[in-house]
Formats: structure tokens, C-alpha cells, sequence
């Protein structure tokens, strides 16, 4: 294994990504439509068992940003999809940690009961393992639509740690066996902080697949997926509309145009519509407080825009 330095990023031109309409140099700013819901995330809540350095949400214990989600709030979204006819979709968890929210296991079950598919990311630490028999009581059927995607972000003890604290790798590894022991379908996330290639990520996390009898394909994208590095700070070109032929991206291929997230910022009275589970702090992004009002285009008008979804061609959904 080869470890590649990683050197400090130029910060951020103060001048970028200040303007939904125009880039700093007054080109017009890509814009991404709706084209269709298949992915409906739920931010279950920022907070966390652990204080990773480099999440991009800031999760932690002492961080309730984004509060705790109800089943009552989630069930009323869903709600609005069974109105509108919508056919099953995917229905994601995101944190923070979503098994610290005491309603998780309920909302996955309302979720698959009305035959979503869900699909949760977790450490798969202490909060999924107290979790466990609520998970083990799903219906087996509706058990066939989840899949677990656990957090490792790198295929070494060493890095793994480094992000997540002394013992982390060992907790996630115990949790993702109890998993495949139990049959539930799994994914992993893997992160690209080493500065390997992917092909050598890839690698890596088949060595740690095969000793430890995971049932993961580490060539498969949606298996196991390597998310790019993201930090706001460092500077990343401005997306404007001439750029969707140069880099031969499509907007249809962008997260927003397929996603919607839900979040409940401490001190609101209800939850409001996000476009992706990348921007669940800036306000300018809010879609309003239902579904069918968020059907909005969505100004690329943030670095994790450019970094992660059109430059990093990556997203947080299985479907797509």
C-alpha cells in the first residue's frame, strides 16, 4: 500500500459561489431540474457516537443541529407519496448516526411496509447493535428491501482509526458481521483519503472482504463505493452551463435531479425539503416544507456541487 501526502488545498476564492445566477467570472451557473424522485432522504438527526475530522456534516455527540426526525414527520411524507401515486422508490437514512434516533426503526418499517426500499448508512457501532432487535424483527420480506451501508473508510485498521477514533475499524467490522450473520443485504462506503487510485482502494477493500468473509463485490460501484474528499474550503472550479458539454456531464446525472432530503433544524417548528444530503445547512437551498413544492431547479451554487457530484461524478443513492 501505498500512502500518497496530501497536500494543503488553495483556499477557497472568496469571490466564488456567491451568486445563484453567475459564477465569479459572470458566466451563467449550471442549473439541475427535477427529472424524477427516486431517492427520498430523511436526515434522521446530526447526532453521533463519534467525531470524525473530517465529516462534512459535523456530526458528534454534542451536535443536535438538525434534530431528531419523528415517525409521525416521516409518515407524513410518505404520506405525500402515496397522494401523489408515486410508485416505490428508494427511501434513504442519513445522520449523523440514524440509529441514535430512537424512532429509526419504526420509520423503517413504515417505509418498507408500504413497499419502499430503504437503505440506511451507519458505522454500524454501539447505536445500530442496540438497534438489533428491532432490526431482526423486520418481516422478512420487507427485510429484503434494505440494505445496510456501512462507513469504512479505508481497508486498514491504521486509517480507518485515524479518522474515527482508536478501536473504530474492530466496532465497524464486529457490526458488519453481526449483519451478514443475520442475512441483511450490505453495502460499503469507502473514502478516497489516502490518495490512492481507486483501482487500488478497490483492491485493497477485496483483500479485507475476502479475509473477513464479507459478502461485498469491491469492483461493483454500488456496492462499494468510493466517495471523493470534500472540504468547502478548498478551492474547486465554478460548474457554469458551458461546462455540462466540455467535462460531458448530463444535469439528469447530477443527485439533485433524482433526490430530495428531509431535515428538521433545531428550533423549527417543521422540517423542511433539501435537494441532497450534501447541503443540509445552507438555507438558500431550502425547497419548502413539502414535496411537491420542491420540484424547483437547483443553482450548483456550492463547492460540493462542483467536488462531489459533477467533478466527483458521485452520489450518495443507490438508485438512479
Amino acid at each position: 500500500m501505498t500512502i500518497v501526502a496530501r497536500l494543503q488545498p488553495r483556499p477557497l476564492d472568496p469571490a466564488k459561489f456567491r451568486d445563484p445566477a453567475v459564477t465569479a467570472k459572470g458566466e451563467v451557473r449550471a442549473r439541475v431540474g427535477l427529472e424524477r424522485l427516486a431517492t427520498l432522504w430523511f436526515n434522521a438527526g446530526t447526532l453521533c457516537n463519534l467525531t470524525c475530522p473530517n465529516c462534512y456534516i459535523e456530526s458528534s455527540p454534542t451536535n443536535d443541529s438538525l434534530v431528531y426526525l419523528g415517525a409521525a414527520e416521516v409518515a407524513a411524507y410518505l404520506d405525500e407519496l402515496d397522494v401523489a401515486g408515486a410508485r416505490p422508490i428508494e427511501i434513504g437514512f442519513t445522520g449523523g448516526e440514524p440509529f441514535m434516533n430512537p424512532d429509526l426503526p419504526a420509520m423503517l418499517s413504515d417505509a418498507l411496509g408500504r413497499g419502499h426500499r430503504a437503505l440506511v448508512l451507519t458505522n454500524a457501532m454501539r447505536p445500530m447493535m442496540k438497534q438489533a432487535a428491532a432490526l431482526l424483527a423486520l418481516a422478512p420480506a420487507a427485510r429484503a428491501r434494505l440494505v445496510v451501508r456501512v462507513s469504512v473508510d479505508h481497508y486498514t485498521e491504521t486509517l480507518h482509526d485515524l479518522e474515527r477514533g482508536k478501536g473504530a475499524f474492530a466496532k465497524t467490522l464486529a457490526g458488519i458481521a453481526w449483519l451478514v450473520r443475520n442475512g441483511f443485504a450490505i453495502a460499503i462506503a469507502g473514502r478516497m483519503l489516502s490518495g490512492e487510485s481507486e483501482a487500488a482502494l478497490r483492491a485493497g477493500f477485496a483483500r479485507l472482504f475476502a479475509e473477513r468473509a464479507i459478502p461485498v463485490d469491491a469492483d461493483d460501484p454500488a456496492a462499494l463505493v468510493i466517495f471523493p474528499e470534500m472540504d468547502a474550503r478548498a478551492d474547486v472550479p465554478e460548474i457554469t452551463v458551458a461546462c455540462w458539454t466540455i467535462l460531458n456531464k448530463r444535469p439528469a446525472d447530477m443527485m439533485c435531479a433524482t433526490s430530495r432530503m428531509i431535515v428538521k433544524r433545531k428550533g423549527d417548528a417543521t422540517p423542511v425539503v433539501m435537494p441532497c444530503t450534501l447541503l443540509p445547512y445552507d438555507r438558500a437551498f431550502e425547497l419548502g416544507a413539502t414535496l411537491a413544492g420542491a420540484a424547483k431547479t437547483v443553482a450548483l451554487n456550492h463547492p460540493h456541487c462542483a467536488k462531489f457530484c459533477v467533478l466527483g461524478g458521485a452520489s450518495c443513492s443507490r438508485a438512479g
